[in-house]
C-alpha cells in the first residue's frame, strides 16, 4: 500500500497534509486523511484552537459533541477503522461515532482541552473535504412552468424536431420536461433532514428582503430568445431560454444575487461565479442517456467527456427569437432533485413568496 503525499495545505491557519491511500493497481480507496503536521503533545496542544465547537469540562477531562451527517461517518472511520484509530492516536483522544445510517453526534473525549480541540478540528476539515464531493441534493429555483411558457416550449420543441432533427445530436430525449422548466439560483448538498430544515429556515430569513425588492408584488417576466452555454454553436451541451423582467429592471438578477450571498455566507452554498447566471434550460445533453437526470444548473453525475454535444447552429438561426411567453413569478423554492410534486414540478422542501 502506497501513500501519496502532495504538498501541504493550509486550512484555518493550520498546516495539514492530504494523504490519499491507494491499493495495488492504483485503485483509489474512498479514504482521505488530513493530518495536522504541527505539535501534538504536552503544552503545545494549547496552540490548536477549535472555534466552531463547544468543549465542556467533565470529571474525567474534556468532551466535545457535534453533528455530522451519517453519510460522512465512513470518511471519519476509514477503511477497517484506520482513520479513526490514527486520529485517536495522534490527538490522544477517544472518538465515538453512531452506527452507520443513524443520525447523531460525534463525541470526542480526552484529558486535555487542546487535544479534544485538535481532534474536532481535524474531523471538521475531513468531513468538509468529502462534503464537497457529494452530489447536490437540492437547489434554489424560480419556477418557470406556467401554462403559457409550457405551451411556448412545446411549440419550440415540435418545430425544432421538424426542422432540425437531421442536425448532429438533435433528438427528442435532450429536451427539458416542460413541467420542470425553471431558473436555478444555486445548488446544495443537504445530507440529512436537519440540514434540509436549516436551509428552509435560511430561505425564510430572506423573505422580507426579497419582498422589499419586489415591493410586495409578483415579478412579470418575459421569456424570449435562446442562447447557448459554450463557445462553439456546432458543439452545444446546454441551450437555454432568455428571461427578462418586463419593466427591463434588473430586479430578478438582484434577488438571485441576494439569495446566493445569504446562502454562501451561511456555508450552505459554494460560490461558483461572481454573478448568478440565470438561464432556463430547454435542451441539455445530460438528458440524452438518462431520463432521470433533470437539469438544475449544477454538475451532473457524468463527466463532460461522456456527453454527446449537438449542433445548434440551425436552431439558433431559425428560433433565436422564439417567444416562449410571459410568466408571473411569485416564489422562490427550495427544490428537491430527482423528485416531482402533484403538478409535475420538483417537490419543495421550503419556499417564500414575493407578495
Amino acid at each position: 500500500m502506497d501513500v501519496l503525499r502532495p504538498p501541504l495545505i493550509n486550512i484555518k491557519g493550520r498546516i495539514y497534509r492530504r494523504n490519499i491511500i491507494q491499493e495495488e493497481h492504483n485503485e483509489e480507496v474512498e479514504e482521505e486523511d488530513l493530518s495536522y503536521t504541527g505539535p501534538l503533545e504536552g503544552d503545545e496542544f494549547e496552540d490548536e484552537a477549535c472555534d466552531a465547537h463547544v468543549i465542556e469540562q467533565t470529571n474525567k477531562g474534556f468532551r466535545c459533541a457535534f453533528d455530522v451527517p451519517s453519510v460522512l461517518y465512513k470518511y471519519i472511520i476509514g477503511k477497517k477503522g484506520e482513520t479513526r484509530r490514527r486520529l485517536e492516536c495522534d490527538t490522544k483522544t477517544s472518538i465515538s461515532i453512531p452506527k452507520q445510517g443513524v443520525e447523531g453526534q460525534i463525541v470526542i473525549t480526552g484529558s486535555h482541552r487542546a487535544s479534544v480541540s485538535s481532534a474536532a478540528t481535524r474531523i471538521e476539515v475531513l468531513t468538509e473535504s468529502f462534503r464537497k464531493k457529494q452530489p447536490f441534493t437540492h437547489f434554489l429555483s424560480f419556477p418557470l412552468n406556467g401554462p403559457e411558457i409550457q405551451e411556448g416550449f412545446l411549440r419550440f420543441k415540435e418545430d425544432v424536431l421538424k426542422q432540425c432533427s437531421q442536425d448532429h445530436g438533435v433528438e427528442e430525449s435532450i429536451f427539458q420536461n416542460p413541467a420542470k422548466l425553471h431558473l436555478t439560483i444555486g445548488t446544495f448538498a443537504l445530507l440529512n433532514e436537519k440540514e434540509v430544515k436549516k436551509a428552509g429556515e435560511h430561505l425564510r430569513e430572506c423573505e422580507n428582503v426579497i419582498r422589499d425588492l419586489t415591493e410586495g408584488k409578483p415579478l412579470q417576466l418575459e421569456v424570449t430568445g435562446i442562447e447557448y452555454m459554450n463557445d462553439d454553436p456546432a458543439m452545444v451541451d446546454v441551450l437555454y431560454a432568455k428571461v427578462d423582467v418586463t419593466d427591463r429592471s434588473d430586479r430578478l438578477q438582484v434577488i438571485a444575487g441576494r439569495l446566493a450571498e445569504h446562502f454562501v455566507a451561511a456555508g450552505l452554498m459554494v460560490r461558483e461565479r461572481e454573478r448568478v447566471k440565470l438561464h432556463g434550460t430547454v435542451m441539455n445533453t445530460l438528458f440524452r442517456r438518462d431520463s432521470s437526470v433533470e437539469d438544475a444548473g449544477g454538475p451532473g453525475r457524468r463527466t463532460l467527456s461522456e456527453r454527446e454535444a449537438f449542433d445548434a447552429r440551425n436552431i439558433l438561426k431559425r428560433f433565436g427569437a422564439h417567444r416562449f411567453g410571459a410568466f408571473r413569478l411569485n416564489s422562490v423554492l427550495l427544490s428537491t432533485r430527482y423528485s416531482s410534486d402533484c403538478t409535475g414540478y420538483y417537490a419543495s422542501a421550503g419556499s417564500i413568496t414575493f407578495s
